[in-house]
This record gives structure tokens, C-alpha cells and sequence, in this order.
């Protein structure tokens, strides 16, 4: 045998090395895909694995008959004197047709043609094999049984017989499986006559190959300048990493479909994934983000270093930086955040001014209570329950809602309530930026902000299962700061054991601190400045206050920061909104009328709205 062509791939050379040793190969993994077949050096034709390893086989081997069977449509032959084939099998195979014969009766030919032939050697390729039985641990007597049975003895029985000028050969038997599980355990498990190999999604070597041929295509569609070569090959594949080849050329043929150019690459690629071309990150307006930490201040009060960390992360995703230090690949989320600290101090609030702040409006955000996953099977909610499984059809809620909306802020709340095995699929999103869904969808997050908060580091709880604080509102921000991350960091690394969701977050998480003083009054006005936009834009009504009923609300309502500013809102609405709300209704205050506060007071343990209505 000549030297193996180094322009080969790695499961080719492997192929070539072991004809004539082993007896039966299995081929799984990406087996459907078009791979690229040397004509010399430095040019390829793109074909299917069928084709490749049948011009393989009679150009590198010399064998002579190639035999495809599968077992909806039965046995043709692909290469060979079709004569010789049906003499020594028993076929009735015709050039270019199909034969159907049932699976179980297959393997009486197949046996001849291993078994018969004393020729130039032969190979059977049985293709779609993950599809000869539904269930490989327990075989059809009548049908499934036999043939496996009948194919595994084969395996050992084949001898090498010798063809005149060419040496000893091997008729083979070749598989082709989706996964390794989807043959019997007892067929592949210690059997030496069989040779497995994995055929592996393109590396970058080989989808830059592709991308060379692709796009000179394509520039000679366009009549692009030579020069711009180079730079957009490299895009191409940076960009495609873990897709297939087919993808690589679908994606060519949906820029021509699309009228996209040769730089637009970067957009293709996304709306190829995404089925959405346009992108609003690069429509986000620079003069908005730096005026960023107003316009988020004007929601989330006292946290400045929550609001500038914040920030940067969105800058770096708009200028395209998120994760360049790790891979050129823009598959991974734009930016990724850990809000950890107390309740009601701004963490949810802050997720969704961001939202704000990047499209607009809070309908690209996507929240999880992650308390209601915290059972082991709880993944299947977010990403579907697998084939056969009630609930199958409707898929995930979270991979719903991101192929739904792939530009997004999604909000994990409370991520220390989940179980440990739906924190291994945010492993996958924050390395790879995608999920697979039960029904075995790709879905991408390379558009969305990952956001998770946390209350580690706040409370513990003592043997009787009493809430007992670990940071307290009048220490200062570093004590609190410091002590949360210590938390943080013993929960991911030793409670749980999982260190390397830590690794993904890196140096973004921001502790927020309790709500202090001088920042819950402002808290206060703009919840009361709410209050009263809504009943004018609502009913027309005006609401004034004497100072004294509002100083008195205000201090009410401030006294007692431990729960942040949801406690001052909760106070707030107890103190204020349901006694406005009786007195309102109970007076018919009217659309135009003027409601003025003299007092709000507390009689039998019930809060009162003293006022008077103005014309």
C-alpha cells in the first residue's frame, strides 16, 4: 500500500490503517455530514461520507464492489460489476435501483458476499443503522435477533483470501451509526475483529478548507475584491466553530438568498443560527450608555459599583469584546453577571433597567425563579423532556423563549436554589453559548446577557432552622462585600462541588450593599412619585400632601431598612396605598379633583388616609 495521503482526515488514515486487519468497522458521530475529498494538495470536492468512503476504499485498497444496504429502501451497488455481485450473493440487483429485502433476511446476502466472494475484495456499507431496532438492549426475536446474531459471526468467521497482484484481502462490513449506543451492548463489547471510530465534527483546518472554496464562490458572485479574502476566510471560521460543513454551505447559500455581501459574514452567520439578521446590539446608541449610570441610577439607588460594573460589561459586549481574552469564537454570551447581596436592595431591579438600557424596553427580558427548579429532573423544564417522554412536543422553557427571542437579558434568580445538575447546563451556556433541547435543536445564546442573583452570604441557618444573619445593615460596604464572597465561593466550591461555574463568572460578580439612609429617601420619593403618576394618568386625580403627613409617610416607611427597597414598598402600601385606595373609593373622588394629605394615622392597628377633596 502506498503512504497514507496526509490530507486525510484523522478517521480515513485510521480506516486505511486497519483494512485487512479488522473485519467490520463502525463509523458514528457525524456521519451525515459532507466532507472534503483531496483531489491534490490543495484542492477538495465536497461529497457525503457514503461517497468519500467508497472512492476511499477502491482508490487507496483496490477494492472492487461497493454494496450499500439499508433497511427502508434494501441493497444497491454503488461501485462494481453488478453481474458478479448478484452471481455470488443470490441479488437480483439493476444498475442505479434499490432491491428491498427485510432486515432479517439481509443478513443471508450479506453473509454470501463476505462469505463467497474470492475476488477483488468487497465492502458492505450498512447504512442508517441507528435505525434497525428501536430498542438495542432488547431485540425483535424474529426479526432484529437474527440479523445481529448472524452479522457478529460473521465478524469472526471472515478470513483474507488472496487476489492475484494485489495480495491477501478482507471483504468488509461497514456501519454507520449515529451513536455507539444505538448497536446491542453484546455486539460491540469485546469483540477484536471490530475497529470503532468517531467521526468528529470539522476542525478549523478543515472548515478553512471549506471556507477558501466557499467564498472565492462567492466572490466570484459578487465581483468582490481579492484583497478582502483572507480576513473574511478567518471570520467564517472563528465564527463557525462546532458547526457542520453542511452548515458552512448553507449559510453561503442563505447570503446569497439574503443579498448579503462578503462582509456582512458576521451577520449571515447570526441570521443563519438565529433566523434574524438584523442585530440590536449594534444599534444600541453610544451617547445611551455613556449616559448609562443616569439612566440606571434613576431606578437602583446607592449602587454605584453594582451600576459601573454593570456597564462595563455592556460596553465590552458592544464593542464586541466579550471573551476575546479566551477564544476569537463569538459564541459565547455577550457578557455574563453575578448580582449577589441582600433582598430588595436592587438585583432584579438593575437586570431589568439594563434590559431597558440595551433595546429599549423590558420585553426582551427573561426571568427564572430557580427556587422552582430544585429537583434533580427540573432540566427538563428549561430544556424539554427528551423523545418519548410526556411533555416532549413542547420543549423547554428556557430554550423556548430564547429561540423566541434570542436578544435578550435572561435573569436566573436565586441561583443557589437550584440543584446541582441544572447548574451543568449553565456550564455549557457560559462555554459554549448553546444549549441542545430535548427534541435535539441547537439553541444559541451568543445574543443574550446572562444574568444570576444570589442571597449567599446574607443568612445560615441554625439547627432549628432559624434564619441567622451573617452581614449586617450597619457594617461597612467592604465587611459586607467580603464576607458575601467568602460565602459565594464555599458554596460553588465545597457545598456543591462545582468550582468551575465560578471559573465561568470570573470577576463578575458585584456585591450590592444594604440600602443605606441617605439613599432611602430617595428610594421613597420614587416610589411615591409612581404612586402619584399613576393615579393622574389612571384617573386624573391629583394627590398633594401637607409636609407633616409626608415627612411622617416618609419615616414610616424608612425606619426599618432590613429589607431594602421592596421593604420600603411593602411599608409604603400598607401605610399609604390601601388607605388612599378605601378613601377613594369610599369618598367617589372624582376625575379633576385635587385630593390633599393632611395625616396618616394608625387607630386599631389599621393605617388611615386623613384628606380632604379640592375642586
Amino acid at each position: 500500500m502506498n503512504p497514507i495521503n496526509k490530507n486525510y482526515p484523522k478517521w480515513a488514515r485510521e480506516v486505511l490503517r486497519f483494512l485487512g486487519i479488522k473485519s467490520q468497522f463502525i463509523l458514528w458521530g457525524n456521519i451525515y455530514d459532507i466532507f472534503l475529498y483531496p483531489k491534490d494538495d490543495s484542492n477538495y470536492r465536497t461529497i457525503p461520507l457514503i461517497d468519500y468512503l467508497s472512492e476511499l476504499l477502491t482508490t487507496e485498497d483496490s477494492y472492487e464492489s461497493i454494496i450499500y444496504y439499508d433497511n427502508i429502501d434494501g441493497f444497491k451497488l454503488i461501485k462494481g460489476n453488478i453481474d458478479l455481485v448478484n452471481s455470488i450473493s443470490g441479488l437480483k440487483l439493476q444498475k442505479d435501483m434499490y432491491q428491498f429485502v427485510p432486515l432479517a433476511k439481509s443478513a443471508e446476502y450479506i453473509e454470501k458476499l463476505i462469505m463467497n466472494n474470492s475476488g477483488g475484495a468487497i465492502a458492505v456499507f450498512l447504512n442508517f443503522a441507528s435505525r434497525y431496532t428501536q430498542n438495542p438492549e432488547s431485540l425483535r426475536e424474529d426479526e432484529e435477533f437474527p440479523f445481529f446474531t448472524k452479522i457478529l459471526k460473521l465478524s469472526y468467521n471472515v478470513t483474507p483470501h488472496l487476489v492475484e497482484g494485489k495480495g491477501p484481502k478482507l471483504n468488509t462490513i461497514f456501519w454507520f451509526v449515529d451513536k455507539l449506543n444505538d448497536l446491542p451492548t453484546w455486539f460491540t463489547l469485546n469483540n477484536p475483529r471490530l475497529k470503532i471510530i468517531g467521526i468528529y465534527k470539522p476542525d478549523s483546518k478543515e472548515r478553512e478548507y471549506l471556507a477558501i472554496q466557499l467564498i472565492k464562490n462567492l466572490e466570484n458572485s459578487y465581483n468582490n475584491p481579492k484583497p478582502s479574502e483572507d480576513k473574511f476566510i478567518r471570520i467564517f471560521v472563528d465564527q463557525t466553530e462546532r458547526m457542520f460543513n453542511r452548515d458552512l454551505i448553507a449559510i453561503v447559500q442563505f447570503m446569497k438568498k439574503e443579498g448579503l455581501r462578503l462582509e456582512q459574514i458576521s451577520d449571515a452567520i447570526r441570521g443563519y443560527k438565529l433566523g434574524i439578521v438584523e442585530n440590536p446590539w449594534s444599534k444600541i446608541s453610544k451617547e445611551k450608555i455613556n449616559n448609562g449610570i443616569k439612566i440606571l441610577e434613576n431606578r437602583v439607588k446607592g449602587q454605584r459599583q453594582a451600576v459601573i460594573k454593570a456597564l462595563d460589561v455592556i460596553k465590552r459586549a458592544y464593542i464586541g469584546l466579550s471573551g476575546a481574552q479566551h477564544s476569537k469564537s463569538l459564541g459565547k454570551p455577550k457578557g455574563v453577571l453575578f448580582f449577589a447581596g441582600p433582598t430588595g436592595v436592587g438585583k432584579t431591579e438593575l437586570a431589568k433597567a439594563i434590559t431597558e438600557l440595551i433595546f429599549g424596553s423590558e420585553q426582551n427580558y427573561i426571568r427564572f425563579d430557580m427556587s422552582e427548579f430544585n429537583h434533580e429532573h427540573s432540566d427538563q423544564r428549561l430544556i424539554g423532556a427528551p423523545p418519548g417522554y410526556v411533555g416532549y412536543e413542547a420543549g423547554g422553557e428556557l430554550t423556548n423563549a430564547v429561540k423566541q427571542n434570542p436578544f435578550s437579558v435572561i435573569l436566573f434568580d436565586e441561583i443557589e436554589k437550584a440543584h446541582p445538575k441544572i447548574l451543568d447546563k449553565f456550564l455549557q451556556i457560559l462555554e459554549d453559548g448553546r444549549l441542545t433541547d430535548g427534541r435535539g435543536e441547537t439553541v444559541y445564546f451568543s445574543e443574550t446577557l446572562i444574568i444570576f442573583t444570589s442571597n449567599l452570604g446574607v443568612y445560615t441557618t441554625d439547627e432549628l432552622g432559624n434564619k441567622i444573619p451573617l452581614v449586617l445593615p450597619n457594617e461597612p460596604y467592604e465587611v459586607v462585600r467580603e464576607r458575601i464572597l467568602k460565602s459565594i465561593e464555599d458554596f460553588f466550591k465545597f457545598q456543591i462541588g462545582r468550582p468551575e461555574i465560578l471559573n465561568r463568572i470570573g470577576e463578575n460578580i458585584i456585591v450590592f450593599d444594604f440600602i443605606r439612609p441617605e439613599f432611602a429617601n430617595q428610594i421613597f420619593d420614587k416610589m411615591l412619585n409612581n404612586i402619584i403618576s399613576k393615579l393622574w394618568e389612571d384617573k386624573k386625580i391629583t394627590l398633594k400632601f401637607e409636609d407633616s403627613a409626608y415627612e411622617k409617610l416618609r419615616e414610616e416607611c424608612t425606619k426599618d431598612l432590613s429589607m431594602g427597597g421592596r421593604g420600603i414598598g411593602n411599608k409604603l402600601e400598607d401605610i399609604f396605598v390601601n388607605p388612599l385606595s378605601r378613601e377613594i373609593f369610599e369618598r367617589d373622588v372624582k376625575e379633576g379633583d385635587i385630593f390633599l394629605i393632611h395625616d396618616i394615622i394608625l387607630e386599631n392597628n389599621i393605617w388611615k388616609v386623613i384628606g380632604e377633596i379640592k375642586k
